[in-house]
């Protein structure tokens, strides 16, 4: 078997080693740039993280966890989760951890890929699978004066836990999915909290709840009442794709329930205004919440829409001439998501580095897998992100698909496998052609897309229907490249 290389130990990287160790196969190495698996939910440790995506439907479907505390998992809840994994399936010993990739190179004549560690180490592997995903980069906006700023300054992805906020005047910069966690936490605890929104959000009840002791005894005496209750919920989420694909009498109706959820718990009319999207409903994800809206109505909170002009040594200037003094800035801006695995340099054939040949915008066939890049696979790729259910689906679907391209090159004894550019072209005209009908496509910005409009994060269907593309190894679809041994032979069978 081949020696496989995987990059991260979050939720992709350890659903591969699994499945790597199911299948008997030992000759892999997980390699993890920080001292703890984990990936986003090791990193993402601010007030109020949690899962926007359900808790049963937020594990994997091989270890279906039962006891979940609440409907939405809260962060260290769903790192405790990874780690149990990591210990029951053995994984452990194959990670390597403190070892950041900064590159990788494919040696045609060896079949083997030379990784390049940022302490200047080399590794070899004949596979290498990324596992770095679309979320581990935190994207900080170049304002003007942020160097001159003397107060504190933090992504919420980077929460600085010696920070006490307890009577500063605080402003979060950002009112997407962690703001909208954070900001109910430490609103009771700041003198001042200023939110900046470039942008409202569509936003609907997340009704979470506690799970009582006795459906926890439940869900784990019968296993099949747990994975019935998961598939229910899946499915309650793959019915809400119609609102991606524009269907108007479901857009309708949820951005109807939305604005009504909205203006029940905001009372006054210009806060109602400001908070009211102007784009379709479903254009960036849907947020969920309980208590956001009840914390922008707080005595002590404000709500900027004015964009921000620059920052001075002791607070926020505003384009519309207001200065406002601060102490704490915190950045609730996301991540870097088009660039993918930058900053990793991959070199393939021919010297092709993968930037370079993205620079039109990332793409891959099936998001997994780059013409040029022989045996080198991606999860939680291009264009495999979801607006309305569970990524760890998705993931199941990429790893169940590396899976058959292993078992390719084991039985069928392949220097690698390649896919071709020509089945690499017409799947992504394809699925950018569906993408161009999406709601996505309608609205001006969001982390989906580039700056030139090319949406390179999202899936353009439904969960099943990536899980039908992904279901079976298509071989045509990929040059095959028989080791050295078969080519002589063949070539000493002609002679």
């Amino acid at each position: 078997m081949p020696r496989i290389a995987v990059i991260g130990a979050g939720f992709g990287g350890l659903c591969m080693g699994i499945r790597l160790r199911q299948a008997g196969i030992d000759s892999f190495t997980i390699l993890e740039k920080a001292d703890r698996l984990g990936g986003t939910w090791r990193d993402n440790t601010y007030p109020g993280a949690a899962c926007d995506s359900p808790a049963f439907a937020y594990c994997y479907s091989f270890e279906q966890k039962t006891d979940w505390s609440r409907k939405w998992s809260p962060q260290p809840e769903i790192l405790g989760y990874m780690e149990h994994c990591a210990r029951k399936y053995g994984l452990l010993p194959h990670i390597r951890f403190g070892t950041e990739i900064a590159g990788a190179r494919f040696d045609p004549a060896a079949g083997v890929w030379r990784l390049r560690t940022a302490a200047g180490d080399t590794i070899e592997a004949e596979v290498v699978v990324s596992a770095v995903g679309q979320l581990n980069r935190p994207y900080t906006p170049a304002l003007p004066g942020l160097e001159q700023f003397r107060g504190i300054a933090l992504h919420s992805a980077r929460w600085r836990h010696d920070v006490d906020l307890a009577g500063k005047r605080v402003a979060v910069i950002g009112n997407a999915a962690s703001a909208i966690q954070f900001i109910p936490q430490i609103a009771p605890q700041v003198k001042r909290l200023l939110v900046f929104q470039r942008s409202a959000n569509w936003m609907i009840p997340k009704n979470d709840r506690v799970y009582g002791e006795d459906e926890k005894r439940r869900f784990a005496r019968f296993p099949l009442l747990a994975r019935l209750y998961r598939w229910w919920l899946w499915l309650t989420y793959e019915s809400r794709f119609p609102v991606f694909r524009q269907e108007p009498l479901m857009s309708r109706a949820l951005a109807r329930v939305a604005e009504r959820s909205m203006r029940e718990q905001v009372a006054d009319p210009a806060l109602q205004r400001a908070l009211l999207p102007d784009y379709p409903i479903g254009g960036k994800r849907i947020l969920i919440s309980d208590d956001y809206y009840q914390a922008l109505c707080r005595e002590n909170v404000e709500v900027v829409t004015a964009p921000i002009e620059r920052l001075t040594e002791g607070g926020i200037v505003t384009a519309d001439g207001r200065t406002t003094p601060v102490d704490v800035v915190i950045f609730a801006t996301g991540f870097e998501t088009t660039s993918f695995l930058v900053p990793m340099r991959i070199e393939g054939l021919q010297g092709r580095v993968l930037e370079e040949v993205w620079k039109g915008g990332a793409e891959a066939y099936l998001g997994v897998a780059v013409a040029g890049f022989p045996s080198f696979f991606m999860l939680y790729g291009p264009n495999t992100n979801l607006g309305h259910n569970s990524i760890i689906f998705m993931l199941e679907c990429q790893v169940s698909y590396v899976m058959s391209c292993l078992r390719a090159l084991r039985e069928r004894d392949l220097a690698w496998l390649d896919v071709r550019p020509e089945a690499m072209r017409e799947y992504n005209a394809r699925l950018q052609a569906v993408l161009a009908r999406s709601v996505w496509a309608r609205t001006e910005r969001s982390w989906y897309k580039r700056a030139d409009g090319r949406i390179t994060n999202n899936w353009c269907g439904t969960t099943v229907a990536y899980w039908w593309r992904t279901r079976r190894l298509v071989l045509a679809h990929y040059h095959q490249q028989a080791r050295a041994s078969q080519a002589e032979a063949a070539v000493a069978r002609v002679a």
